[in-house]
């Protein structure tokens, strides 16, 4: 408990060092932040019907997964895995991610479709909005830009309140940011908890609790490198090319998808390949183990790692994994993390691990987000990138004090 509380103060204490503007910090949005982050945590973690409400998550995300597997395997056959026609002599390898994982999207993206047609997902946004307006005293289209980054992805969130992009402050832009690296959009948390479920019990819960209480966390950080004061309070979601039926949400929402899992699809690979090349040159250098941009982003994290909970025995395997996640992504590093052996981490350093992870924050991250976020508000586009590398380092420590937070109460 001690442990993890220290490491949150010391996170909190890194983004005050590095605030822009130490005397206009709004004190009342991090003090805010920070409780109710720990306040949403007891409640869907430590409060027995909660908890439960979570754990049926899992039986829809296992649900969707067995039908999602009826469609690829109709399309690709046993490309989309077993049975095969032929005998597996290596284990795993029928699992081609691009068929058997990735389609997942395409099902996602469809059924949040629907649930906005129907109003179900504005309800909880706005609710999720209201109460960040009230808690944390930050303008309505920051808190409701807030609350849409728990379902959906860093573009699709600030598109959603594009009307009030132009005006927002510097720190309400950097805050926007923020919580789209500190998040994960609603089409891959099914994938992930997909992949950590073996390891992590009830993964997608974990998943989505991680994603909303990172959320205040982020607006926290936020506010303490790049302050802000209050905003236009007056806001609503505006959603461009409305379906106009059931069946349009659909055919929409799988028409979206497809962008979304060619994206995916085309950052990894290009990610993993540059990255692979970048470790190339580095392993020429004269040192007695081979150098990579993994290895020297784990030396920091190492002790980040130590601080919101992990035992010091663990905290390398634990770093290289966010290094992975920070230098790759949370994809990659998901896989990684699924693929330990049991005895790498235990039960409570897998589980922080899991929260910590939760988040876009990584360079290919940032790339998307300054390309989207700039063609939104041309004007704005070089506060936008010089705002980049810290929002990146922002949601980094947003997801770390979730996983300390986790880690006391797992």
């Amino acid at each position: 408990m001690l442990q993890g509380l220290a490491g949150i103060a010391a996170l909190l204490a890194l983004a005050w060092v590095l605030s822009e503007d130490r005397a206009r910090i709004p004190w009342r949005t991090v003090i805010g932040g920070v409780l109710l982050q720990a306040a949403l945590a007891l409640l869907l973690i430590g409060f027995p019907p909660a908890t439960r409400a979570i754990l049926l998550l899992n039986d829809a995300a296992d649900a969707l997964q067995r039908a999602t597997d009826a469609g690829t395997s109709f399309v690709f056959g046993y490309l989309a895995g077993p049975p095969l026609p032929f005998v597996e002599t290596h284990p795993g390898a029928s699992f081609i991610l691009a068929f058997k994982a990735l389609p997942l999207v395409l099902v996602i993206s469809a059924l949040a479709s629907l649930l906005f047609h129907w109003g179900v997902l504005q309800q909880v946004m706005r609710g999720f909005a209201w109460l960040l307006r009230r808690w944390l005293g930050v303008g309505g289209a920051l808190a409701l830009g807030a609350a849409v980054h728990v379902f959906v992805g860093m573009i699709e969130a600030p598109l959603l309140v594009r009307p009030w992009l132009a005006r927002m402050q510097r720190g309400e832009i950097f805050a926007l940011m923020t919580c789209g690296m500190a998040g994960i959009a609603g089409t891959v948390m099914v994938i992930y908890a997909a992949i950590l479920g073996p390891v992590i019990p009830n993964a997608l819960g974990n998943i989505l609790i991680a994603s909303v209480i990172s959320t205040p966390a982020a607006l926290a950080i936020a506010a303490l490198m790049v302050p802000f004061g209050p905003g236009e309070q007056a806001a609503r979601l505006a959603l461009p090319h409305a379906p106009v039926s059931a069946l349009d949400a659909v055919v929409k929402g799988t028409a979206d998808g497809i962008p979304v899992l060619v994206g995916i699809v085309a950052v990894l690979l290009v990610t993993v390949a540059l990255v692979t090349l970048l470790n190339m040159m580095l392993a020429v250098l004269p040192f007695d183990h081979a150098l990579t941009l993994q290895r020297i982003f784990a030396w920091p994290f190492q002790v980040v790692m130590w601080l919101i909970g992990i035992p010091w025995s663990e905290a390398p395997d634990a770093a290289a994994l966010m290094a992975t996640k920070t230098v790759l992504n949370e994809f990659v590093a998901y896989l990684h993390l699924a693929a330990l052996p049991p005895e790498t981490l235990s039960p409570r350093s897998r589980l922080i691990m899991t929260y910590a992870m939760c988040g876009f924050a990584n360079f290919g991250s940032l790339g998307i987000l300054v390309g989207g976020l700039g063609a939104m508000v041309p004007e704005r586009r070089q506060e936008i990138v010089a705002l980049g590398f810290r929002s990146i380092l922002a949601g980094t420590l947003a997801t770390c004090t979730s996983g300390a937070v986790a880690g006391m109460l797992g």
